[in-house]
């Protein structure tokens, strides 16, 4: 047997003890757990005894009446590293910090200012879009059409991208923000209260 066959058998093995315990920290019997899984009360015993080879048939309707996952149930071994690795880049001294990987559709920067970025003169833009800006930390000088307004931590503005625009840092601490940006115009749907209230 090869050393991948040996840690199956080992994990396997290990299903057993690991449903009795389940079992008897949610204070239920052989027989209620046999009554809401359908499995006949000799197969659980044999199950945590170890007697009897757990399969997928089995183990599925263990876990719904565990209330615990697969992974949780076999114990597996943990997968990779579910952290997004994107690299920041610089542009006009600003570093941006991708958080979505997706090509076109919204998406997500967080975004850090150095003081004085990109100068002290706003130059207003346009270009197709909606931007959604969060203040984490810092003061922001938004120029938006007719409007000129400092945003501090946690506040948010929302716009489209086709009204004249600027932002930059109105203070002499760097800036963090979080942006979403939509190319199509995509808005974010923002729900003050649960629905039906």
């Amino acid at each position: 047997m090869d050393d991948e066959g040996i840690v199956l058998d080992d994990v396997l093995h290990a299903v057993g003890p690991r449903l009795r315990t389940l079992r008897q920290q949610r204070g239920a019997t052989l027989t209620e757990l046999s009554e809401s899984t359908g499995i006949s009360i000799s197969t659980l015993s044999r199950l945590e005894s170890g007697q009897r080879r757990p399969t997928l048939e089995l183990l599925l309707p263990l876990a719904r009446a565990h209330q615990v996952t697969l992974d949780e149930l076999v114990d597996a071994p943990p997968t990779g590293d579910p952290r997004v690795q994107l690299r920041s880049f610089r542009r006009r001294g600003s570093v941006f910090i991708p958080l979505t990987r997706r090509p076109g559709g919204l998406q997500a920067f967080k975004q850090v200012m150095p003081p004085n970025w990109p100068g002290t003169e706003p130059d207003p833009r346009v270009h197709e879009g909606y931007e959604w800006l969060y203040v984490l930390s810092g003061r922001v000088r938004l120029v938006l059409g007719e409007h000129d307004v400092i945003l501090t931590p946690g506040e948010v503005a929302e716009f489209d991208t086709r009204i004249p625009h600027w932002f930059g840092n109105a203070g002499s601490e760097p800036v963090e923000i979080l942006s979403l940006f939509g190319p199509q115009g995509e808005r974010l749907h923002v729900r003050a209260q649960p629905a039906g209230k």
